[in-house]
């Protein structure tokens, strides 16, 4: 079949991961082009593709066109799907902009920073008939696939609890880079930015609805309005538990992703940088030291290799007319736990699911209205 046209929003800090996984898929993908306010941003990532292409021993005849107004690129571009990766205030804006312009649609994680955004996105997904995929690519690592299929299986029992540790260090520089980041009105902070990750593989290996949530969250160390630590206690509704620990002040550097996962005859846990390896594995019937090795990646960075066989899920949901593997309504449940996070942390009591309307710009008004005593 024909290739399918993309054009990037956003070149910052992901983006480079982005295009290696336009350039992994550059039989099915082609590029119509990059933008970014700030216009050196959009041509280094250009240039990185192009570099990534010529690792590969190809070559692009007609030159990816830059922008720095994604409404003007969308109406000079005949493109199939917007990838849209800017920062998390303008994710929802966005992908409503191009669902308009009936386009498919790639979003980075945390898909919105509001529950009602989040609805609105998916309800026009729905309307134009349109796929909407979130960028949550750890799925997609071979130990994920493995714990998830065994589960899956039946070999773990009853899953009892899973535990999602993310001791990340971001030190005040990082934050300092962009005025949006560690604001509520803009990015939240390390759990709504670091941690969605993980947060989103807890409740898909548990598979059940969240039925009440207790959280806490602390600005221990880093110059921002929101949290660089939380905390989450979590009862699903078929009866198993999880726990979530997140933070951007480990020091020196970052120590671990992991996410541990406790069933009535199953024991896993993943870890590495980005939960890409299995640590632990005592399964029935299975060799631990043989899965171990089987299914163990080494990224040299957090972001993974989840990249790109996310973009081919999509391409694949595109053609067929299925859904993808990270769908909207996907995205909200664990953008739903973080703001069920936020809200029991602000009103310092458990609160019930579904969570209903909350966004983080509730959280700010929220510590506002405490801090003068209202």
């Amino acid at each position: 079949m024909d290739k399918l046209r993309i054009c990037l929003v956003g070149c910052g800090r992901i983006s480079f991961k982005h295009a290696e996984a336009y350039a992994n898929n550059f039989d099915s993908l082609e590029v119509v082009g990059f933008c970014d306010l700030i216009e050196e941003r959009a041509q280094r990532t250009r240039q990185k593709y192009y570099q990534l292409l010529q690792s590969k021993g190809i070559e692009i005849k007609k030159e990816i066109p830059i922008y720095t107004d994604y409404i003007k690129m969308l109406k000079e571009q005949d493109t199939d799907i917007v990838d849209i990766a800017t920062f998390s205030g303008c994710h929802a804006q966005q992908t409503l902009v191009a669902l308009d312009f009936g386009k498919h649609v790639v979003v980075e994680k945390p898909m919105a920073l509001s529950i009602d955004d989040a609805d609105k996105m998916i309800q026009k997904a729905r309307e134009k008939k349109k796929v909407l995929a979130v960028c949550l690519q750890n799925r997609f690592n071979k130990s994920v696939q493995k714990l998830k299929k065994t589960i899956e299986s039946g070999k773990f029992g009853k899953i009892l609890y899973g535990v999602a540790n993310i001791r990340w260090n971001r030190n005040n520089e990082y934050y300092k880079q962009d005025a949006w980041r560690g604001t509520w009105e803009q990015d939240g902070g390390a759990l709504m930015n670091q941690c969605t990750h993980n947060i989103d593989l807890l409740q898909w290996i548990i598979d059940s609805d969240v039925d009440e949530i207790y959280g806490d969250i602390e600005t221990f160390l880093r110059p921002i309005e929101a949290e660089d630590t939380g905390f989450a206690l979590l009862r699903f509704k078929n009866g198993a538990r999880g726990i979530i620990e997140g933070t951007t002040c480990v020091w020196p550097s970052n120590l671990e992703e992991t996410l541990s996962i406790f069933g009535e005859t199953g024991t896993a846990v993943l870890g590495g940088t980005s939960v890409n390896k299995i640590v632990v594995w005592r399964v029935p019937e299975e060799d631990e030291k043989e899965v171990i090795e089987k299914f163990a990646e080494n990224p040299d960075n957090v972001y993974g290799f989840g990249h790109t066989p996310l973009f081919r899920d999509v391409i694949e949901a595109i053609k067929s007319g299925h859904d993808p593997l990270v769908t909207g309504e996907q995205g909200k449940r664990s953008l739903e736990i973080i703001l069920g996070t936020y809200k029991s942390a602000i009103e310092k009591k458990p609160v019930k699911f579904p969570l209903g309307s909350f966004s983080t710009l509730d959280v700010k008004k929220e510590y506002e209205r405490q801090r003068l005593g209202k």
